[in-house]
């Protein structure tokens, strides 16, 4: 339809421990998807902000640091969006949901968190607001998604060896990406057992099976795809669903990731696609076992046997289904508001042929981004294609 969103230009930061505040890097990836575009601020409907922040350096109120990015951008409407990791793909869909209705004709979505202020307990405690205060209010998310790994093993099996081959895998991966925030690969002994350089955080997640503490921005312009001719590339939306479950662990199937799978069951009923016919996929592997739950999710694994799947080397970059080419939030870092807006920039690149040393050799046609908040309850399925 010709008010369907497309992608049309796209801004990111390095990801790591920077020196600028969170106002410099959400201006600099905000001139940068502008001047992408090859539009002027002036041009900007509106703005949307993907950031979570939770009392990680106290500011809650925002979205307007956008419009000091750009004299034109003053005035424009700006609104802050929070949903956990996903906020960044949350602020997508409301941004989407704006120019599909044609209230908006071009929107710029920024994601942003600045985390590396705090020491890493307060970082932690900050995080931990992403849980059921009534019930895990004491715990960390390495020991919530510890909690999935014993689950999962209790119902499949061990799954360590495959844990630690997406971990190798990430970090290899993420040596093709010059945004990442860790470029050092590291290998299977290595991720195997505890040591004083990885030590266990929440058995059975050692420091291997976790993401980082990152610092960083990405941000795109969203328009009608009538307007797609105006634009010397786009990317479309086969599929944007969004899938929230309960919130308490208490009240779900731990090893099954329920909600993931029905948001990954609503994007490919929207997108008439299974997951055969995939070219790559950005996936929320804030801890490994979250890779493997959510390659069962999606359907590229039977329940028990995504171990198999990583360890036969499917999900490398030359296998059936590449996952994680950025490095994942294993090692391109894991900025939580920034998250699923660095996603679908770099699945952008990837669709367009601009991906650099992370490109694949074939031409993709389809990719995934899937941004998770919380404990497997806000749950952000896109597929996107390339219009031109």
């Amino acid at each position: 339809m010709d008010n369907d969103p497309i992608i049309v230009g796209w801004g990111h930061s390095q990801f790591g421990k920077l020196d600028e505040n969170l106002e410099q890097l959400i201006g600099a990836v905000t001139r940068e998807a502008i001047a992408d575009a090859e539009i002027d601020a002036q041009e900007i409907d509106a703005v949307w902000l993907g950031h979570f922040n939770s009392g990680l350096i106290g500011d809650g109120f925002c979205s307007s640091m956008v419009l000091a990015a750009m004299p034109a951008l003053r005035f424009k409407p700006a609104t802050r969006c929070e949903n956990a990791c996903a906020s960044g793909a949350s602020a997508i869909y409301a941004a989407l949901d704006a120019v599909r209705s044609g209230r908006v004709t071009l929107a710029l979505v920024v994601g942003a968190e600045k985390m590396s202020g705090l020491t890493s307990a307060a970082v932690t405690k900050a995080l931990s607001g992403a849980s059921y205060q009534a019930e895990e209010r004491d715990l960390s998310f390495p020991q919530i998604f510890a909690r999935f790994a014993v689950a999962y093993a209790e119902e499949y099996g061990d799954p360590a060896e495959g844990m630690a081959h997406v971990a190798v895998k990430n970090h290899h991966n993420a040596m093709r990406n010059p945004l990442a925030q860790m470029h050092r690969q590291i290998d299977l002994e290595f991720c195997r057992h505890v040591s004083e350089r990885n030590p266990m955080i929440a058995d059975p997640l050692k420091l291997s099976d976790c993401s980082l503490v990152s610092d960083g921005a990405a941000a795109l312009v969203v328009a009608p795809r009538h307007m797609a001719k105006h634009f010397r590339r786009a990317v479309g939306f086969r599929a944007a669903e969004q899938v929230n479950d309960l919130l308490p662990m208490s009240a779900k199937r731990l090893a099954a990731f329920e909600g993931p799978r029905e948001a990954f069951r609503r994007a490919y009923a929207a997108g008439g696609v299974g997951v055969d016919d995939l070219d790559f996929a950005e996936v929320h592997d804030c801890f490994t076992i979250a890779e493997l739950l959510s390659m069962e999710a999606m359907g590229l694994a039977e329940p028990g046997r995504a171990s198999g799947c990583v360890i036969e080397g499917q999900t490398q970059r030359d296998g059936r289904l590449p996952i994680n080419l950025s490095g994942g939030l294993k090692a391109k870092g894991h900025p939580v508001g920034a998250t699923g807006v660095s996603m679908h920039v770099l699945a952008a690149r990837q669709l367009v042929g601009e991906a650099g040393d992370m490109q694949l050799a074939r031409p993709p046609g389809l990719g995934l981004c899937f941004n998770m908040g919380g404990g497997a309850v806000a749950n952000c399925v896109s597929i996107l294609e390339p219009i031109r």
